[in-house]
This record gives structure tokens, sequence and C-alpha cells, in this order.
């Protein structure tokens, strides 16, 4: 059990969790939430993220990118705690229990959620495996921002709302951008590793100052939207509050610039809380109005 913990990476589920209690939060701010549908979202977005968690594990140790020198968390496969296998299939398994959780959400919005699980759990896959994996090709960034973002947040809120809003898709962009924050600090730490590894990410492609400061706009950007939807009279008074969130982001916006190597790891799993923290400041302000 302690090995397939770790393998599932939990203070990397905060990227799953946050998009949902963003969604939920807005539907029952709109009275439309639906509870089933939203612990169903939860349970789907959990599965998925593991999964992919899984597939990274085994795809980055076929591919001689994790190897002895690895700075990150330890990952189950490179460290022979799981035959590759193994891994393969409880890649499968996991993306199996994605599905079934799916089933429900399909009957309840139709044929969105289908496209919405089938393209996530692909993305989960060609993330690091097939012929043009995104994360070596340095397209991961994109596809973070957009499932971990406006596709979470909203096909959570579509599934109990059954309608979709822009404000819904806007409000989706700031988990994204936590997210891409988080693979960030990945791309930072592992730079000269996954240099020699042809993984193309945009540390490697653009350096490692271009990255720093990537972190940066992520995250500042993430805690002003709901700012930008108040100016367009589109987002409640409150909601502005998630900007003091910048306040305990500060030494891990500082840690970027100044740390490198395993350091970073204590810098990965802050950011992971301060999404955590974010939604749920966002929703506290959301429901005050």
């Amino acid at each position: 059990m302690k090995t397939w913990l770790l393998a599932s990476r939990p203070k990397t589920l905060f990227a799953a969790v946050s998009p949902v209690i963003i969604g939920t939060v807005m539907a029952v701010g709109a009275g439309k939430a639906h509870w089933p549908s939203a612990l169903a979202a939860l349970l789907g977005a959990i599965f998925i993220q593991i999964g992919t968690n899984f597939a990274n594990d085994y795809a980055d140790f076929t591919k001689g990118a994790d190897t002895h020198e690895r700075l990150g968390p330890t990952r189950a496969t490179q460290a022979g705690l799981v035959a590759p296998v193994t891994m393969r299939n409880a890649t499968v398994f996991v993306f199996g229990l994605a599905v079934l959780v799916g089933i429900y959400l399909v009957g309840r919005g139709g044929l969105p959620i289908v496209a919405i699980g089938l393209f996530s759990i692909l993305a989960g896959i060609l993330y690091t495996a097939g012929p043009y994996p995104l994360a070596y090709i340095g397209a991961a960034d994109l596809f973070v921002l957009v499932f971990f973002g406006p596709v979470a947040v909203g096909g959570t809120y579509f599934v109990q709302a059954l309608e979709i809003t822009p404000t819904v898709l806007m409000v989706g962009l700031a988990p994204g951008l936590f997210s891409m924050a988080i693979l960030t600090v990945n791309n930072l730490r592992d730079v000269d590793q996954d240099r020699a590894a042809h993984k193309r990410t945009p540390a490697v492609r653009f350096g490692v100052g271009f990255a720093r400061w990537e972190y940066v706009i992520c995250v500042v950007a993430a805690c002003l939207i709901p700012a930008l939807l108040y100016v367009q009279g589109a987002a409640p008074a409150w909601s502005v509050i998630t900007a003091a969130v910048l306040i305990p982001a500060l030494p891990a916006l500082r840690s970027v610039f100044v740390d490198q190597g395993r350091v970073l790891n204590k810098t990965l799993a802050r950011t992971g809380q301060l999404l955590l923290l974010y939604s749920v400041v966002f929703g506290v302000g959301w429901l005050i109005g």
C-alpha cells in the first residue's frame, strides 16, 4: 500500500481536486448543484490524475528519463519497487475505474462528457507515452492548462448545471495556471536531466530564466482572474480576495529564483498547497457574494 501510495503522488492530487471544488462552488452559487454528480466528478478526476501519474512513472522509466540521478521524489518503477509490466497494468486498471465513474456522468451530461473523459485519458497517456509524448516535445504546459483548468472546472459545472457559461471557463483558467506552475517547478528542478534525456521542456528549450518567469506569471495571473471578472461585472465583489493568496505565495515565488535541485521539491509541494488554498478562498469569496 505504501508503494502504491507513493506511485500515486498524493501531493499532485490537489491539481485534480481543486478544479472540482471550484466548479462545484460555482454550481452552488448558481443554485444548480447536483451532489451525486459532484462526487462522481471528484472521483473521476482523481482516477484520471492517478492513472496519468502511473503512466508517467512507467513511460519515463522505459524512455530513460528516470535514472538513479533523479532529483525529484522517488518513482516506483525506477526505484525497482514495481515491475514495469505491473505499473503498465495498474495504469490500465485505474483509467478503467475512471471510465466506470464516467458512465454515470455520461448518463447525466451526455456526449460532451464522453468527449471530456476520453480526451482527458488520452492526454494522460500521451503526456509521456507514444511516439510524440507531450512532455518531451514541450507541449505539456498547454495541455495541463487546458485539462486541469477550463475542461475540469467546466466539466464539473456542466454535469451539475447541464449548461456552461464563459465565466465558468474563464475562472477555470486559474487552477490550470496553478497546475502549469507545478509543472514548471518540475521542469526547473530537472532541467539538466531532461536535457540529457532529450526531453524538450520549456526550461530546456528557452532556458531557466524563461521558466522562472513562467512560474511567476502563472501564479500572479491565477490570483487576479476573479478581480478581472469583477471589473467586467461577471464575478461577485468578494471573489477578489483570491488576490490575497499572493501573500503566502511569496516564498515560492522567491524560491524559483534562488533555489535549484532537490530543494525545489519543497516548492513543488508548496505550489500544490497554494492551489488548494486558492480553491478554498475562491469558494468562500464566491459564495459570500
